[in-house]
């Protein structure tokens, strides 16, 4: 017996769906290598789509901020549960992605515009912005709805 791929055909409902969970984002999970034991971590980071790449501001004092500086590498989960029902029912997103610095300075009307309450701290010396440029999309939609994405699917 043989078994049935569990990815779907991208379909232009799967890219208005991912074109969608990008659009709404705001926060997510950044997936990182930690600079000092090498083994996977996790931070809840802040995150704004802009045209191709997730922009993130994060602090150089933390971890996953070290992480990515070392390391280009990253993953980002993005997609919230709603307020009923099984979160594993909720579309959620995951995002493998290249991290590079991105110029802070162009990004910060955007960035203020969508996530007001970070007027507080933008312009500290230690954040800075990064553009997580993604490699691969794995969306799933819900039970039964998954799907992978190329970058070019979301331009």
């Amino acid at each position: 017996m043989s078994r049935r791929d569990p990815i779907n055909p991208t379909d232009p409902e799967a890219i208005a769906l991912a074109k969608t969970l990008l659009n709404e984002t705001r926060f997510g999970a950044l997936a990182v290598t930690h600079p000092d034991t090498g083994r996977p971590y996790v931070a809840r980071v802040a995150l704004l789509w802009d045209r191709d790449a997730l922009i993130t501001l994060v602090s150089t004092l933390s971890t996953h901020t070290q992480a990515l500086i070392a390391n280009d590498e990253c993953a980002v989960l993005v997609g919230e549960a709603g307020e009923k029902g099984d979160p594993l029912t909720h579309p959620r997103m995951t995002i493998t992605a290249t991290a590079m610095q991105a110029d802070k300075v162009a990004c910060k009307d955007d960035w203020l515009g969508a996530i007001p309450k970070a007027k507080l701290y933008y312009d500290f010396t230690d954040f800075m912005m990064f553009r997580l440029l993604p490699d691969q999309i794995d969306l799933n939609g819900g039970f039964g709805k998954a799907y992978r994405l190329a970058p070019c699917d979301l331009s």
